[in-house]
């Protein structure tokens, strides 16, 4: 058999249910922490433009009295996450599958199907931001090399990376990258607080008295929309655990204690790796937007597209010193470019899916189903490129992505409701605890996106 074909042979098909992939779940907490994964990599797409731009420049705006849509945005999404998670593991199908059986209606795939669609083509700005925005550190640590050759660079690389790696290379460098610039901003933020011109704990308590002045809403819908699990992540994330293992390790539905066991069983794992996800990028969501409600508020410094890094590196400069200006550029590189690097690895992969959905490959073919995630990653890579190099506006691109996943919330959570009454297994279904979580966090996704809604018709 030649070389290239005996390549292709060996190739596991991550999305099919084979009897021998059944694995019995980790039981004890330490052999839990060791088969998570997939958080992390959702981790490292959250913790970039929405917290390192849009949080700061919701901070630097309004000062602290938004805390408390980051924490809000951050604590009530997991759930609905957990019950998508919950969808896949136990019948092995994709998000964009599982939301193609909500009622409505239909043109090759459903109305919400469509509505990713919509989502993915608006986010191409948010990453095209990205992409700017490292650029523009670069540029100022070799000025010698224009914006625009950085931003070719950054997309050459992103092409070799996502065009050469599976699965585990992208969680490898995806908890790399999270663990770099969370530790960072967190200790900046604790220095904040030893601050007393810039930080008190009366004004920290202003954030949590659920105002919304005026002038920062449409940045909180923006800032809504991106931080915590954005709508993008939500439908991310169960191929992620698809990947993983976690569907292939419960194996096909059965009329048996033993898959009910199995299924509850990663389940369980899929939880703790949700939690664990939270809690990072809760605390790094949170020192961001301390720094900029403490640090670039009180100065009136807000970022824009001309003053987008020496705004933002004043977050670093001035709790740490102006020592710390290169580690700002090196978190801040690392921020962006890992938020780049795993959005775009997760949307190509959707982006496939939705291809088999509509009947250009069979679902057992694997080997096309690369070939599709090839060229979506080639297609999102060069058109979010293409963006910044016509906008040119980092934080304006952030924000018109983060509006529409906002917009795009709604619509999940009453998706992860329809697939919890009409579509989940009988053996799995959560008890009232995690039940009445859904229900919260979908009637407060709503709300508050209605909320948002009249404030942009009729802005008082």
């Amino acid at each position: 058999m030649p070389e290239a074909s005996r390549k292709d042979a060996i190739v596991k098909d991550l999305y099919a249910l084979e009897p021998e992939d059944i694995a019995e779940p980790p039981r004890t907490f330490w052999a839990i922490l060791r088969r998570i994964g997939p958080g992390m990599i959702l981790a490292a797409s959250i913790v970039g433009s929405g917290e390192l731009i849009a949080t700061t420049t919701l901070g630097a705006e309004v000062g602290y009295v938004c805390l408390w849509v980051i924490l809000l945005s951050c604590f009530i999404k997991p759930a609905i996450q957990a019950e998508i998670g919950r969808y896949s593991v136990s019948t092995g199908e994709t998000g964009l599958a599982g939301f193609n059986h909500v009622p409505g209606p239909k043109l090759g795939v459903n109305w919400v199907v469509w509505g990713w669609g919509a989502m993915i083509a608006m986010t191409r700005f948010q990453i095209g931001a990205m992409y700017g925005g490292v650029a523009q550190v670069l540029n100022t640590l070799v000025p010698g090399v224009p914006v625009w050759a950085w931003v070719v660079a950054l997309l050459v690389l992103t092409l070799v990376l996502l065009l050469g790696g599976g699965y585990e290379r992208i969680e490898y460098l995806a908890t790399l990258k999270v663990g770099l610039f969370t530790m960072l901003t967190f200790m900046c933020a604790m220095l904040l607080m030893r601050r007393p011109d810039d930080f008190s704990w009366a004004e920290l308590a202003g954030g949590f008295t659920f105002d919304l002045p005026p002038g920062g809403f449409t940045s909180a819908v923006a800032v809504f929309g991106i931080t915590g699990v954005g709508a993008s992540e939500l439908f991310m994330y169960p191929y992620w655990c698809v990947e993983k293992g976690y569907a292939r390790f419960a194996g096909k539905r059965e009329a048996t204690r033993a898959w009910r066991d199995r299924a509850l069983g990663w389940i369980k794992v899929m939880h703790v790796d949700i939690l664990a996800s939270m809690v990072i990028y809760t605390v790094a969501t949170i020192a961001f937007y301390l720094l900029g409600a403490g640090i670039l508020n009180k100065r009136g410094q807000v970022p824009s597209a001309n003053n987008l890094i020496p705004v933002l590196s004043q977050m670093y400069t001035q709790t740490l010193g102006d020592w710390a200006l290169p580690l700002f550029y090196i978190g801040a590189v690392a921020t962006l470019y890992g938020t780049i690097f795993a959005a775009t690895a997760a949307e190509s992969r959707v982006a496939a899916d939705l291809c088999r959905i509509l009947g250009k490959f069979e679902p057992g073919d694997y080997q096309t189903r690369l070939k599709y995630r090839s060229g979506f990653v080639w297609l999102l890579t060069t058109v979010s490129a293409g963006l910044y190099m016509i906008v040119q506006s980092p934080v304006a691109m952030v924000k018109a992505g983060g509006v529409a996943q906002a917009l795009m919330l709604p619509v999940i959570a009453a998706g992860a409701l329809y697939l919890r009454y009409r579509k989940l297994p009988n053996e799995v279904i959560p008890g009232k605890t995690v039940t009445w979580a859904l229900w919260v966090a979908s009637i407060m996704t709503m709300g508050l996106m209605s909320y948002y809604a009249l404030l942009i018709i009729s802005p008082k």
